[in-house]
């Protein structure tokens, strides 16, 4: 495979803002759009992947004539794929290893049906919360403004926009393949497949025959 500069280029600052400004620098607690940003361009960039290995294995094969909405369609299930296979990873990081990978976030209200004392599966809404106390055994007492969320908004909100990053690529890959235009600006995130050194030897001596 060989991918276009931009795209290359593009995952580059892609690991640097995860690993090194993000993890390390810690911009994910500094700016709270951070996180979101990331997961916006994750979903397109491997939306982008998806759809070229299809586009390829399509070009190449004699039996297979797959439509652009089929090759649009995989491409957004391959992204969303990876972005739920991604928070498995967060999910079991958090729950195995005692990371924080799903972060955290202070609400202000909920609904439970577990506090609901009839057990007739009745949401119980709970309202302006000031306050929320954790005891633990050793005595350890922490005092929160509002109720802790363990992480299940942060996956929720990850998922979202990998799906906003995933679909837009998708609806622009749909129409790139449609009309083959090789001028689209999408051309540049689309990885393709290396040609061989004899394919442009080849060719070279009978240019310059």
């Amino acid at each position: 495979m060989e991918f276009p500069s931009l795209m290359e280029s593009l995952v580059y600052i892609f690991i640097f803002a995860a690993e090194i400004l993000g993890e390390i620098n810690n911009f994910y607690e500094i700016f709270p759009f951070w996180d979101t940003m990331l997961h916006t361009i994750n979903g397109f960039l491997c939306a982008g992947l998806g759809f070229s290995f299809i586009d390829i294995l399509n070009k190449r094969s004699v039996k297979f004539n797959l439509s652009p909405l089929y090759l649009a369609i995989a491409s957004f299930c391959i992204s969303m794929t990876i972005g739920v296979m991604w928070e498995f990873f967060e999910f079991g990081a958090d729950r195995l290893l005692a990371q924080d990978m799903q972060k955290d976030e202070i609400v202000y209200k909920f609904s439970s049906v577990t506090l609901d004392e009839t057990k007739s599966n009745k949401p119980i809404k709970v309202n302006n919360i000031e306050e929320t106390v954790i005891k633990t055994k050793d005595g350890k007492e922490i005092v929160i403004d509002g109720y802790l969320d363990i992480g299940l908004r942060d996956t929720i909100k990850d998922l979202f926009v990998n799906f906003i990053g995933a679909f837009t690529f998708s609806v622009f890959g749909f129409f790139y393949i449609y009309n083959r235009d090789e001028k689209s600006f999408l051309k540049n995130f689309i990885p393709r497949r290396r040609k061989r050194k004899r394919k442009r030897r080849a060719r070279k001596q009978l240019e310059e025959a």
